[in-house]
């Protein structure tokens, strides 16, 4: 996005780089926790949803499983950036 499409054009060149990093780290901090998100969901919805809740912790079953669920989520996440970085170089 260029400066003139954020409305940044009175500001002078600091100024605008300044604000058009926040922004992008605002961007990466919300897709972020849009992944947060989607990863808290579905291994809620594979591990826990089905289960009823017994006790304050998880069983040694459900810990097992939301572990292997974000190792999964991780290796996935991995696994799409590595072939994305290849594809742009």
């Amino acid at each position: 996005m260029d400066a003139s499409a954020l409305g940044l054009g009175e500001f002078n060149e600091k100024d605008r780089k300044e604000i058009q990093s926040f922004i992008e780290k605002e961007q990466q901090k919300a897709k972020f926790q849009e992944n947060v998100h989607s990863l808290t969901a579905m291994c809620w919805t594979k591990c826990l949803a089905q289960n009823k809740i017994s006790g304050p912790g998880l069983d040694k079953n459900e810990s097992s499983c939301l572990n292997n669920c974000v190792n999964r989520y991780i290796d996935a996440q991995k696994t799409v950036i590595s072939q994305l970085e290849r594809m742009g170089a």
